[in-house]
């Protein structure tokens, strides 16, 4: 008589347990990052995310169509900045004919229905690398915040439809919305960064845009720099942080929040989801996509079912939409 109960009637074949799956994944779920670059016919892959490259505007936006006919519905752009454009202002950033402004602009034109999420931050920008404008050797809070909403502004005129503001600098989000608002682009969403770990996965993202910190210039105003993000992005040992974070930037007038990096995190977005009365998105970011490439490579994992089992786990922890490298690889998949 005993069990009553047998959970593995639940799991007797794959008809069965598709029935009552719990979590299902499809390419609207994804939102795929783009690195973009100058030139034409432009297209470089990135050593340390092998399938990933680096791209000019008008393969970008030959990708971005290959995206949509895939059922994958948004792209998170980034910008590779030449080095003569650099400096502590940022103000390439918002330059009307930026490479930003141009690739936003070329993707809207080509593929009006996929949403474009430009990323703002200076450190693409920034000789030090920082996400910031640097003063008296730290990121200035509120003089930055002062150029991502030129940024952002920027953004939108260009046509993008949300802008992801990705430095975590306080009350930035507010900030945003009033300039937006102020512009006329009262339709324009954010999807705030709230919860972004200063984390080691992402040194493969600061390969791809050449954005990591730096020493001081050789011609540089007499300071220090920091040698690191730490005084801005969040500390990994804490979690209660994050979820003061994303309510705050609810509170500011963000749209969506995001829990930044993925796989590592999933207790911080479940915390965040049941906090949150918007969209979460999580993002998958540069390095869990490469030590899976990596342990591919090698034979020690299966590169697929890694990818989506990795993806399934980010979806059922409560992830809205995933920022993932594997977007375009997952979606190849669940259209078989």
């Amino acid at each position: 008589m005993f069990p009553l109960q047998r959970g593995r009637r639940l799991r007797v074949n794959e008809s069965i347990r598709s029935l009552v799956r719990e979590t299902t994944l499809s390419p609207s779920d994804f939102m795929f990052p783009m690195f973009i670059a100058e030139g034409e016919n432009y297209q470089v892959e990135i050593a340390s995310m092998p399938g990933i490259f680096r791209r000019s505007i008008d393969l970008t936006v030959r990708e971005v169509k290959e995206l949509f006919e895939l059922g994958i519905r948004a792209v998170n752009i980034y910008v590779k900045v030449d080095e003569s454009l650099k400096d502590n202002t940022g103000k390439e950033a918002w330059n009307p004919n930026g490479l930003m402004q141009n690739a936003i602009r070329a993707i809207k034109m080509a593929c009006p229905e996929m949403i474009v999420m430009p990323d703002v931050a200076l450190d693409p920008y920034s000789i030090y690398g920082h996400d910031g404008i640097i003063t008296d050797g730290d990121v200035a809070n509120d003089a930055t915040n002062d150029a991502l909403v030129k940024m952002a502004v920027s953004h939108a005129q260009a046509g993008a439809d949300f802008v992801a503001p990705s430095d975590m600098m306080d009350g930035r989000v507010l900030r945003l919305r009033q300039g937006l608002d102020a512009a006329g682009f009262h339709s324009v969403g954010i999807m705030s960064y709230s919860a972004k770990y200063a984390s080691a996965f992402y040194g493969p993202f600061r390969d791809a845009l050449d954005s990591a910190p730096r020493e001081i210039m050789p011609d540089a105003e007499p300071f220090e720099v920091p040698k690191d993000k730490k005084t801005y992005q969040m500390d990994y040992a804490n979690r209660l942080e994050a979820i003061k974070e994303a309510l705050w930037d609810v509170e500011e007038g963000a749209d969506m929040v995001m829990v930044k990096p993925g796989i590592a995190y999933l207790d911080i977005v479940r915390e965040v989801k049941n906090a949150v009365n918007v969209p979460v998105t999580v993002f998958h970011v540069s390095g869990e996509y490469a030590m899976i490439k990596a342990a591919a490579e090698k034979g020690w994992l299966d590169n697929d079912k890694i990818m989506m089992e990795q993806l399934m786990c980010i979806k059922r922890a409560g992830a809205s939409l995933i920022s993932t490298y594997f977007a375009k690889e997952a979606a190849i998949l669940l259209n078989k």
